[in-house]
């Protein structure tokens, strides 16, 4: 079968023949790359060097025996037909349509520009605004000197009112201010009064958001080179399972939690083989990451549960509950701790097992528990710089509602118990149990799979080696 160009642009060979290293098959391989070298250079001094430099070339690969490719793939392979059956079954085929309720997210919107911009009297818009008989609602704050309010003429630039200008009154202490020039989001609701029909919601951030993506491909594949680029690949891939499967399947009714598990696998599946071959190594990594997640699920489960953690906490999951009343909130959020988790299970588990793979190239002769020791304190450092950015990570998303307990003179107690802040402490706490499990599950793994192949192309290391110093002392 042929090889499979991996991340960091070297040929991989496929699951049914893992690879091993090119050094570490024997004396065959060796004199195969010496005589090589004979033939390209004409020196025995040539010969060997271009040997060496050949199997440093390759990198570390997976050396698995046919016995262990059996026994990975009677794992992996019946995993992935399973996951692949789950993507087939529950395949939505599109999200559900339904009307519009002009609430939040679910309006209509189309793009408009700030055309012009003109200073106007904030007394005579309150005036303006005021109904027969009633008083007016501006603070006497915004008649104060220098706080004039302004009036942005707006253009509708798509949809079929295409053309059409409206009027924005922007008050002086206003969050959103506007420029002329400025690109900018309306809402466009048809059973409103003519005059009424267009508001500006939100500036138009297209632009910079797509430069600064620009900058990140750029970025990633300079430093990365082909592995940069797959991982990008990847990327875009699982972002499509993600809108394409995942959100669609759990908008028309399917249990959250099997569409998060089934469409976590494939992202973890595709991401992983895509960024790091079709190797030995990878299937340690996603049995690693596989047993990780369901261990985060059982947790995660057991707990939601167990606090009475609706998952219906604020505007936008009380929008949705409206719309979808069928959706299982706590599902949904059980689904979003194990998506979450997903991104830096990889992480863990991919450097935990290629941790494994360099200590047992370094020293062929470690036995897998002096492997799995070695391996281990690699993995603690690891699993404190996770953990404390998991939870800084949660905790920053969370800032503003603690910024409001804190104004409160609310006791940690009392925050903690809120069912705000108590879905971000499960959601942190079952994710970085997993984390913390995923090191010695994923190292132990490791460990057992190249060190049980000693028998066979790592027995072989002494002999190559020896018939390259036989080689050089001719």
């Amino acid at each position: 079968m042929g090889p499979l160009i991996s991340c960091d642009d070297r040929p991989v060979t496929t699951l049914p023949h893992l690879p091993s290293e090119p050094t570490e098959t024997g004396d065959h391989t060796g004199h195969e790359h010496a005589s090589h070298g004979h033939a390209a250079g004409g020196s025995p001094g040539h010969g060997h060097g271009h040997g060496h430099g050949h199997s440093h070339g390759h990198g570390p690969a997976a050396p698995v025996s046919k016995h262990l490719r059996r026994v990975i793939s009677a794992v992996l392979i019946p995993f992935a037909a399973a996951v692949f059956v789950g993507l087939v079954v529950l395949w939505p085929g599109g999200a559900p349509a339904h009307e519009r309720t002009g609430v939040g997210f679910d309006r209509q919107t189309q793009q408009g520009k700030v055309v012009a911009l003109a200073d106007i009297d904030c007394k005579s818009v309150n005036a303006a605004q005021v109904p027969p008989g009633g008083k007016p609602a501006a603070p006497e704050s915004q008649s104060a000197p220098g706080g004039a309010c302004k009036r942005a003429t707006v253009e509708v630039g798509t949809g079929p009112d295409k053309g059409r200008v409206f009027f924005e009154i922007v008050q002086p202490g206003a969050p959103r201010q506007l420029e002329k020039g400025q690109e900018v989001v309306v809402a466009y609701a048809p059973d409103a009064p003519r005059d009424l029909q267009y508001s500006v919601i939100d500036l138009n951030r297209k632009f910079p958001t797509a430069l600064l993506a620009g900058i990140f491909a750029v970025a990633v594949v300079v430093v990365g080179r082909m592995r940069g680029l797959f991982a990008l690949i990847a990327l875009v891939v699982s972002f499509g399972v993600l809108t394409l499967f995942i959100l669609p399947a759990i908008l028309q009714g399917s249990n959250p939690l099997v569409v998060a598990v089934v469409g976590a696998s494939a992202i973890m599946l595709i991401a992983l083989y895509m960024c790091h071959g079709l190797t030995a190594r990878t299937s340690v990594a996603v049995l690693g990451t596989l047993v990780s997640l369901l261990l985060i699920g059982l947790l995660g489960s057991l707990f939601i549960d167990w606090a009475f953690l609706s998952g219906n906490t604020d505007d936008n999951t009380g929008l949705i509950h409206g719309l979808y009343p069928d959706i299982d909130m706590s599902g949904l959020l059980l689904a979003g701790v194990i998506i979450g988790s997903l991104g830096v299970l990889d992480d863990v588990t991919v450097t935990q097992t290629s941790a494994v793979w360099e200590l047992h190239q370094a020293d062929s002769k470690m036995g897998p528990r002096a492997l799995y020791r070695a391996a281990i304190r690699i993995g603690r450092d690891h699993i404190a710089s996770v953990v404390n950015t998991l939870v800084l990570a949660y905790a920053g998303a969370a800032l503003p509602l603690l910024l409001l307990f804190s104004i409160a003179n609310s006791s940690m107690g009392t925050v903690a118990n809120s069912e705000l802040v108590a879905e971000e402490i499960v959601r942190t706490l079952v994710g970085s149990i997993g984390l913390v499990a995923s090191v010695p599950v994923t190292t132990a793994l490791a460990a057992l799979v190249v060190s049980a192949d000693r028998s066979g192309p790592a027995a072989a290391v002494p002999a190559a080696r020896g018939g390259r110093g036989r080689r050089r002392k001719r």
